[in-house]
């Protein structure tokens, strides 16, 4: 019996199946490499296992000796990759950066030939690497362990038992149990198929689901999509086509991340300006003490060495990167706390970004499970109960099907010559007996798509009375002979899904937080609208009915900013639905349980997966609600809010340092100046501006709604911020080094100039933090309060002042520092109100 013995035979040319062993991408090629030696030894030891008797193999499976003699053999399906980033991979990454690299370069020069003390920057830069790896660690112990916990798992027949194992566990020639929502573990070779459809989109990119039949060979990293089968394993491990990309997916991994993207085009902007600033600062400093052979013959080339240091540690935002990364990694582990587990690291504030919500109506505004609710019977045929009841058993029934097991309890003794598993494109199933007392075609399944109005309209208006009263209404129909003759209605079964207790509330936040919503859903658009008013959405009508849906995306558009509740939805549309929505200009997040969920997921800029969904849902999205409640979202908003909002503030801190310390470096080169500070010094302004301030900025709470623009915001700020403060420093040292009370070159006079300078830059970059920080809270003015009484304990210790060679400036120095730094102040504040109004920088939190 054939699908198209019930409906029309679908027009949809299949594609032909795209040779997988070719194009091949990089990374499987480099993993298959890798692996060459143990892939050699796999096929030696199986070269020496004894023979498997395939009749009884497919019947009983392996037995535990079998099973024994291939892990003895190695012939194992575990893969030597971990499900994060290694500890290795950490450490390279926190130690061994280019920034890093110029900075150690600088710390060996100052100790080989300046006082030690300079030397301060180097344990700046230590202890950033240190706490970016213990974070990473921590954060991917934990991660790590939820994978574990959380990690899909492989039924296969061993012994004659259905078992349920690890995925690593499982081993050659062991006999999968595929159904509907699994996810394929290894390369195998199907034993016998029911209409078993797999979906290969993973590894080909194509989506059209491949049907399988006996002989056929099934890929790991695919999933069954509809219909269910056996299969031998083929190949396991290191030999599998997949393995490579499956352990690629499961690496920590970047998904697409405005501030990451930002930064990183930032860092690359100032790596490569670095070079030549370093090359004229280095020149500047040489003129400033007399020239090259000036300099080199009476030593004071030391002293140049020292400045030209100074002036690349201060353009270095040695930080930025190490706090982004603390902030995803933080974010991660609060929400693995709250059994979210965020897949890839900067997914938090990618739903921080996102402003459409799609939602399923099943396992996500519904608590997933079905419950009988009562039966009306039109014409009954012998046996109907017993039908329902072999539905209600069956290993691969969906939650509808299983409801009917509760109820119908006596499982028929005879055996199917035929059937069609339940799709949740065509939105039903269906079975065939041969002689005896169930003979004859019995399909169930959504009464529209079974049933014809013409003959059925009492059947028909029932199921929509019961879809008006927000209950699933199923049709079991009969007909004598399978493909002849017209479907009879024999029953229909209504069933109810409780809703979960947090999705009204949880929808009203998003509503408040103008995030849109839409349901998208499988069922009867009568009964998704009576669901959706229930969790308080408002709208006029029943439901739109996907069947209507137009193909044309400008169509569809059209039809999506009208209507927000959809219903008999298929899986295909799902995923033009989420396309159509972002060549809008949305930023889509989709949520969903099931396996008709997942092509929808994959495509979404954000795939919420509940923990309770199918093992191939899981694995394309980004993030997994564990414990499967729905109210868990607010808080991930909320983490990727304050990761967004947070890190923001500490770009907007290290980029006006970075711009200042390009500017006086520049102007003090072409000049040929001494550079105005010691590294010591920079070193505390770097740390009570900054370095701390920030460490802790990017850890407190913030509610800030996500805009968009966070690279033109963050320099509409740091540019004019920074530029101000140069402008500041310049001014005092302009006066300094043009107005010496005695001579510049004494020093006692250059150090009253950097500590007139140093000041200046400390009191107005505290009013950049000071206006970043705002609005105050308890927390925020305790953090700026403790800066300022810093400065006033370096500046007011002797001991302090000593180690950082600072000399109170006297006289006309003093005033003019005062004035200067007072104007740099208010220009600060002039700034970031100006850029207040213009929505540059915001307060609203």
């Amino acid at each position: 019996m054939n699908e198209t013995d019930l409906k029309p035979t679908d027009s949809r040319a299949r594609k032909p199946r795209r040779d997988l062993t070719r194009n091949k991408p990089k990374g499987t090629i480099l993993a298959e490499r890798r692996d060459e030696h143990r892939r050699l030894a796999m096929v030696h030891a199986r070269g020496k296992l004894a023979p498997v008797d395939a009749v009884e193999l497919e019947r009983s499976g392996l037995s535990a000796a079998q099973v024994h003699e291939r892990r003895a053999a190695e012939l194992t399906n575990a893969v030597a990759h971990e499900s994060s980033r290694s500890v290795w991979a950490i450490v390279r990454a926190n130690v061994f950066t280019l920034f890093n690299t110029v900075l150690g370069s600088c710390l060996a020069l100052v100790l080989l030939v300046g006082d030690p003390r300079d030397a301060l920057f180097g344990f700046i830069v230590l202890a950033n690497a240190a706490i970016g790896v213990v974070q990473e660690y921590r954060a991917k112990r934990t991660l790590d362990k939820l994978a574990v916990l959380h990690a899909p798992l492989a039924r296969v027949l061993r012994q004659g038992r259905e078992q349920e194992l690890a995925v690593a566990d499982v081993v050659q020639d062991d006999v999968l149990l595929l159904r509907t929502g699994d996810q394929i573990p290894a390369d195998a070779i199907i034993l016998a198929a029911e209409s078993l459809e797999i979906d290969e989109s993973l590894l080909t990119g194509e989506s059209d689901p491949v049907i399988k039949g006996a002989g056929d060979m099934v890929l790991s990293g695919s999933a069954v999509v509809d219909g269910y089968g056996t299969a031998r394993v083929h190949r396991v491990g290191a030999e599998a086509y997949a393995s490579a990309l499956t352990a690629e997916a499961r690496r920590f991994s970047l998904v697409n991340s405005e501030i990451r993207n930002s930064i990183n085009r930032i860092i690359l902007y100032i790596a490569w300006g670095l070079i030549p600033i370093i090359l004229l600062v280095i020149n500047g400093q040489m003129s400033a003490h007399g020239g090259w052979a000036a300099a080199i013959a009476s030593g004071a080339w030391r002293i140049a060495v020292i400045s030209a240091v100074a002036s690349i540690v201060a353009m270095i935002p040695e930080g930025l990167v190490l706090l982004t990364s603390i902030s995803f990694g933080m974010a991660a582990v609060t929400l693995a706390r709250r059994h979210v587990l965020v897949q890839e690291l900067p997914a938090v504030e990618g739903l921080a970004r996102v402003d459409m919500v799609c939602l399923d109506k099943t396992g996500t505004l519904t608590e997933g499970s079905m419950e009988w609710d009562g039966s009306t019977v039109f014409g009954p045929v012998p046996g109907w109960e017993q039908v329902l009841a072999w539905q209600g058993a069956h290993p691969n029934a969906n939650a509808t099907s299983s409801a009917l097991a509760a109820k119908y309890g006596d499982v028929p003794a005879e055996r199917p010559t035929a059937e069609l598993p339940f799709s949740s494109a065509r939105k039903f199933s269906s079975v065939t007996f041969g002689d005896g007392a169930l003979a004859g075609e019995w399909v169930l399944g959504a009464p529209e798509m079974v049933l014809t109005r013409e003959s059925h309209a009492e059947a028909l208006e029932a199921s929509s009375e019961a879809s008006g009263r927000g209950l699933r209404a199923v049709v079991l129909a009969h007909r004598a002979v399978s493909g002849e003759g017209d479907l009879q209605a024999v029953a229909l079964l209504t069933f109810h899904e409780k809703i979960r207790s947090d999705a009204a509330e949880t929808l009203q936040y998003f509503r408040e937080q103008g995030v849109e919503l839409k349901i998208i859903s499988g069922d009867n658009p009568r009964t998704v609208a009576i669901v959706a008013r229930e969790v308080g959405f408002e709208f006029t009508g029943d439901g739109y009915d996907a069947r209507d849906m137009p193909e044309d995306r400008e169509a569809m558009v059209e039809v999506l900013e009208r209507e927000s509740v959809l219903g008999r939805v298929t899986p295909e549309q799902k995923k033009s639905i989420v396309l159509a929505l972002q060549s809008m200009g949305h930023v889509v997040a989709m949520t969903g349980d099931g396996v008709n969920d997942a092509l929808a997921l994959k495509h979404a800029d954000m795939g919420i997966a509940m923990g309770s969904g199918a093992a191939a849902t899981k694995a394309v999205s980004r993030l997994v609600l564990l414990d499967g409640k729905f109210s868990h979202l607010p808080s991930v908003v909320a983490e990727g809010r304050r990761v967004i909002a947070n890190v923001e503030r500490v770009a907007n801190l290290f980029l006006t340092k970075t711009t200042y310390a390009i500017l006086i470096s520049i102007t003090i080169a072409l000049l040929m100046w001494r550079y105005p500070f010691l590294p010591r010094q920079l070193s505390i302004v770097s740390s009570m501006t900054i370095g701390i301030p920030a460490f802790f900025l990017a850890l407190l709470p913030n509610a800030r709604r996500y805009q968009p623009g966070f690279l033109r915001r963050t320099l509409m700020f740091a540019v004019p911020a920074g530029t101000i403060v140069a402008v500041c420093i310049m001014a005092v040292y302009s006066y300094a080094h043009a107005f010496p009370h005695t001579t510049l070159g004494t020093e006692h006079v250059v150090r009253e100039a950097q500590t007139a300078v140093t000041m200046t830059v400390l009191v107005v970059a505290l009013w950049v933090l000071g206006a970043l920080a705002r609005p105050f809270d308890k927390w925020r003015a305790l953090l700026v309060a403790a800066m300022v009484a810093g400065l006033a304990l370096v500046m007011a210790v002797p001991f302090a002042r000593t180690f950082f060679a600072l000399d109170i400036p006297s006289g006309g120095l003093l005033a003019v520092t005062i004035a200067v730094t007072a104007t740099g102040c208010l220009a600060i504040e002039l700034l970031y109100r100006f850029l207040k109004r213009r929505g540059a920088v915001s307060e609203r939190e």
